[in-house]
């Protein structure tokens, strides 16, 4: 819920449009997840767990087995070494584990920098900190942060950076030279980097995701958020993790401990299956996604939008400028009703005073089968018609 500018308490645009597309029954591009289930062996492993009679309060760590995952999961893919016994926590989701993080490191007055658009929590975890955020934008049609607006934003009053790639919304990977700037931009003004990495796998076009603890300098005052959810297709399961120092570790699980305390039982040591799984099986979860954003992007171009070519994540955004449609948020409240097919208007990702800047941007998740994508396409293909 939200304060509007009358000062009443409304839905969010998220649950309005979930709440339409249960009443329409029209094809929900708006949320980010998955309508297939995940890998067999990961869906074996929780229903054994369950069976075994794991239901309990699992460690205030997380399982064991999890925890030597993760660690040898950012060896394998990475070339990190991160002690599962000290600095490796499991968690709620990556939401709880922002929040937390957040929490934990932030006081009053202090400064969040992240990149705009954003991930919702960001800036209300932010406000529950008691921090004050402050956003670098990424502007249409590539959707990459000028350095300069990046150096303008980090100063001596800036606690956090927090980076998001592949980003929500946008789909963009940073690239090397801009982590190495936040980099760079941390250790000069002494600020933490937290990095929200839940989509690291989904990458397309032969891109490479590049954890920012790997550059050099970064990994003593890195935090690392990553969860199972997207990778696995289980984002109903919320089971997510930090690798962080052991210091700042410490400071996050003492916050932690007052929110879910713990979490998913029995479906921390499924994940922890899912991390093991050969290379063959995280090729092939981006292959299919990047063939589905093909499917969808198709239909968007088809249908009158500009589309952007997203370089991982779940989201394309798709301008409806070139339709002669200027406000997303009046069309995401049409389509439902007219063609079927939910989506979010990118102001949602935005703050207030910067939304004419994304008026007439939709964000369509594309992380369906195939058969509903081509569906999706072929409704919003009316759109043209309906304009003309």
């Amino acid at each position: 819920m939200l304060l509007d500018a009358d000062g009443v308490l409304r839905p969010t645009i998220f649950a309005e449009m979930s709440a339409l597309a249960v009443r329409t029954g029209a094809i929900n591009l708006g949320q980010g997840f998955p309508d297939e289930d995940g890998p067999v062996e990961v869906l074996e492993a929780a229903q054994r767990a369950i069976a075994d009679g794991r239901n309990q309060y699992p460690p205030a760590l997380g399982v064991p087995e999890l925890r030597q995952a993760v660690s040898e999961h950012q060896r394998r893919f990475y070339a990190l070494e991160v002690d599962p016994d000290t600095e490796v926590l499991v968690t709620a989701g990556a939401t709880e584990a922002i929040a937390a993080t957040l929490l934990a490191l932030c006081d009053t007055g202090d400064e969040v920098v992240t990149f705009e658009p954003f991930y919702d929590e960001y800036g209300a975890a932010t406000a529950l900190a008691g921090a004050r955020h402050v956003t670098v934008p990424l502007r249409a049609p590539d959707y990459r942060p000028d350095h300069d607006d990046l150096r303008a934003a980090v100063t001596d009053r800036t606690r956090v950076i927090l980076v998001n790639s592949p980003h929500n919304p946008t789909g963009t990977v940073l690239d090397r030279a801009t982590l190495e700037l936040v980099v760079e931009l941390a250790e000069r003004h002494d600020a933490i980097i937290v990095t929200d990495e839940v989509y690291e796998h989904l990458v397309f076009d032969g891109v490479v995701h590049t954890p920012i603890a790997t550059l050099p300098g970064a990994r003593e005052r890195t935090v690392s958020i990553s969860s199972g959810g997207k990778t696995f297709a289980t984002t109903g399961w919320k089971v997510g993790w930090i690798t962080a120092p052991a210091p700042l570790l410490q400071a996050i699980t003492a916050v932690k401990q007052f929110l879910t305390y713990v979490n998913a039982g029995p479906f921390q040591p499924a994940i922890a299956v899912g991390l093991g799984l050969p290379d063959a099986f995280f090729a092939g979860a981006a292959a299919a996604l990047e063939r589905k954003r093909d499917i969808l992007s198709t239909g968007l171009r088809e249908a009158g939008f500009e589309v952007s070519r997203p370089q991982g994540s779940y989201f394309v955004l798709a301008d409806a400028a070139p339709l002669g449609l200027t406000d997303a948020e009046e069309l995401c409240r049409r389509l439902p009703e007219e063609l079927g097919v939910v989506a979010l208007p990118l102001t949602a990702f935005v703050a207030p005073g910067h939304r004419a800047d994304h008026r007439s941007v939709l964000r369509f998740a594309f992380c369906k089968r195939e058969d509903v994508l081509v569906e999706a396409a072929g409704r919003l293909a009316g759109l043209r018609a309906s304009v003309s």
